[in-house]
């Protein structure tokens, strides 16, 4: 058989396509069991790829070759009789600031893919390729990571994968739309103000957002080196935790990266299900729909959490998040700007340009209120293991909508998507994003902060909110 024939075969088997739409988990352990082969799994997907993504624009270079090549790999470990890791032959793709070896790594710009192509895999990359996992691309995403839509001027936008008349949410809006709308199990993005639960809330799916300093950014390009956290994307809690496993550990070529063994992330339902979990309110519980209230409810009744609490100051935290954000952008971009300015999407050259400017006090305060806020969320976390909070005020907005009504106001839609989100990232807390779907067609997400290095404890409370039935991704309408 020739390959394009056999590859059209492969592309057919009903229990690849099956079990590609399901749990990571359990797909893996089905090639590892000889039900399946990786390569016709790695068929299934790329098959799904070519259909679905030219509505949702989630890619922006599908790896068929190396994912092919991969997935022979493995399946002749499997005839050999050797082990396979824990997640054998489950596809998924990267947010395109991840270098990919062989590809130039855009970060959603127009002026990075002048670079060379990546001569090495990013750290997290090599790290699922070392658990089985199967390589097919990288995904769209916000120019330079500055963005909450997942709209992009140069790729065009990620579409919803639950109304492609919506926007998937950014900056890693093609990571959201390629896990919601099933073309890959598992996918990874980045998260410097909000940027894995934004589009985790949108797309309806689990994200984590880890704490700053768990794993490793190493050959990722940057956007706010104090702010940028990496983590990974799946459709149900077990995937999203063994993926979470597969990322962590030492690593010297990431100097932030701090030198602490992660804690075992799913233990049983019980011990889960022994949380102190207080409620969020103060700024948490204001400029919300009731769909993000509603959404909280259902997620703090089924936690156990009757209690409100509160972080002091939250605006002036988003506000120093937004000054250190804008600083530390445009210093990166500086070069950019001055050389080629008229490549930039417009809306994102002038908030570096207004970072240029900004005085060296303002951001010498802005870093001194970090650390005061940090030291307030600790003060919290000394009574309680996870604080519940929405992840966006709204669900999806409409595609190139500008504004939106929040609390009687009219608002700007790109910066106030994350008004939930920018004050967790600002002290680097770890937060799982769980979907909460009401019924409605659009999606909302909660988040579920926890201590610094607490990853655990935000994932064992996403399971018991699975376990109850009320948090699940949705099917996508794609």
């Amino acid at each position: 058989m020739s390959a394009p024939a056999e590859a059209e075969a492969s592309a057919l088997d009903p229990l690849a396509a099956e079990l590609l739409a399901g749990p990571a988990l359990t797909l893996a352990a089905a090639i590892r069991a000889g039900r399946v082969s990786a390569r016709a799994v790695t068929e299934a997907a790329l098959a799904r790829i070519a259909a679905v993504d030219p509505v949702l624009h989630a890619f922006t270079d599908v790896t068929a070759a190396r994912a092919r090549a991969e997935a022979d790999a493995i399946d002749a470990t499997r005839a050999a009789g050797a082990p396979l890791g824990p997640l054998a032959g489950v596809p998924f793709a990267v947010k395109n600031l991840f270098d990919i070896e062989g590809l130039p790594t855009r970060a959603g710009s127009r002026i990075n893919r002048d670079r060379p192509p990546a001569a090495r895999d990013a750290a997290l990359v090599e790290r699922l390729g070392a658990a089985g996992a199967v390589c097919l691309g990288a995904l769209n995403m916000g120019e330079y990571a500055y963005d909450f839509t997942g709209e992009n001027v140069h790729d065009d936008h990620s579409r919803n994968p639950h109304d492609p008349a919506h926007m998937a949410g950014g900056s890693s809006g093609g990571s959201g739309a390629a896990v919601g709308g099933k073309l890959v199990p598992l996918s990874l993005g980045s998260d410097t103000n909000g940027s894995i639960r934004v589009p985790s809330s949108f797309c309806g799916i689990f994200g984590l957002k880890p704490t700053y300093g768990r794993l490793s950014r190493a050959r990722s390009f940057p956007f706010v080196a104090s702010l940028d956290h990496l983590g990974p994307f799946a459709r149900n809690v077990a995937d999203l935790a063994a993926t979470y496993d597969a990322l962590t550990g030492p690593d010297p070529d990431d100097p932030a990266l701090a030198d602490r063994p992660a804690a075992p992330t799913l233990p049983g339902l019980e011990a889960a299900r022994g949380l102190r979990v207080a409620v969020l309110g103060g700024w948490f519980a204001r400029q919300g729909t009731p769909q993000a209230y509603d959404a909280v409810a259902r997620a703090a009744a089924a936690l156990g959490a009757s209690r409100t609490v509160e972080l002091p100051e939250v605006e002036r935290a988003r506000a120093a998040a937004y000054i250190i954000t804008m600083a530390e952008g445009a210093s990166l971009h500086l070069d950019r700007l001055r050389a080629r300015p008229g490549d930039f999407d417009p809306a994102v050259r002038e908030r570096l340009l207004a970072g240029a400017v900004l005085p060296g006090s303002l951001i010498d305060k802005a870093q001194k209120f970090r650390r005061w806020f940090h030291d307030r969320a600790l003060e919290l976390f000394a009574e309680w293991d996870v604080l519940i909070a929405p992840a966006t005020p709204v669900p999806a907005p409409r595609g190139g909508q500008t504004t939106f009504v929040l609390d009687g106001r009219e608002m700007l839609v790109r910066p106030n998507i994350g008004i939930y989100t920018q004050p967790i990232s600002f002290i680097g807390l770890p937060v799982v994003a769980a979907p909460v779907p009401g019924g409605e067609r659009l999606p909302i997400a909660v988040q579920l902060i926890a201590a610094p290095w607490r990853e655990d404890a935000a994932l064992k409370a996403a399971r018991v909110l699975e376990a109850a039935g009320v948090a699940f991704a949705p099917e996508p309408a794609v």
